[in-house]
């Protein structure tokens, strides 16, 4: 194990006979690396956070719940107890008016053992199609967070690992100019010493 000396900060940028100009173009190199990773990971996360959240919104607005009917019989026994989830409610025929009066028809969870006829809510958009509940403003903000969070963090890995990548190969061009100069140097002092 080598020993390393206490650790001094920022010793790139400081006036020093043994800095070269690699060292000088590394620490800039490192510089710019940290803050372009940091600025495109908190831009693209807070860009993609607001848009997600303004389309939940948007779904808000523009979801409507509708009163659909149960086409067929759906399958399973008559319960009257409410089904208090939906891994408890079954698939069945429904259908029902869209705000144009135009009829549609599709699946839903129901109730297991409903009747012809019975009144399911449904969630349409402004087509008249099936969609899911939107969610609610709790709900949107946590998801915005967690997508833009993700977000963030894919676009930070992009200069990151090219920072990353830069700096290997500034520190390979460095070990081969060391190797040069070694070769260039080390002949002159090979003089033998008498023991």
């Amino acid at each position: 194990m080598a020993f390393r000396g206490p650790q001094v900060w920022l010793w790139r940028w400081r006036r020093n006979p043994l800095r070269r100009r690699a060292d000088a173009v590394e620490a800039w190199v490192l510089l710019a690396a940290w803050v372009v990773t940091v600025l495109a990971g908190v831009l693209a996360g807070l860009a993609t956070a607001g848009t997600v959240e303004q389309g939940m919104a948007r779904e808000r607005v523009e979801w409507r719940p509708s009163v659909a009917l149960l086409t067929e019989q759906a399958p399973g026994p008559a319960d009257s107890r409410p089904a208090t989830s939906n891994s408890q409610k079954v698939w069945a025929k429904i259908r029902w008016s869209a705000r144009d009066g135009s009829a549609h028809t599709g699946q839903a969870r129901v109730q297991p053992g409903s009747g012809v006829g019975t009144p399911v809510t449904v969630w349409t958009d402004r087509q008249g199609r099936l969609v899911t509940r939107p969610a609610t403003p709790s709900e949107a903000r946590t998801r915005a967070t967690l997508v833009g969070g993700i977000a963030g963090i894919c676009a930070a890995c992009v200069p990151f690992v090219a920072g990353r990548a830069l700096r290997s190969r500034l520190e390979s061009r460095r070990i081969d100019q060391w190797g040069y100069e070694w070769a260039r140097v080390g002949p002159l002092w090979g003089g033998r010493t008498r023991g």
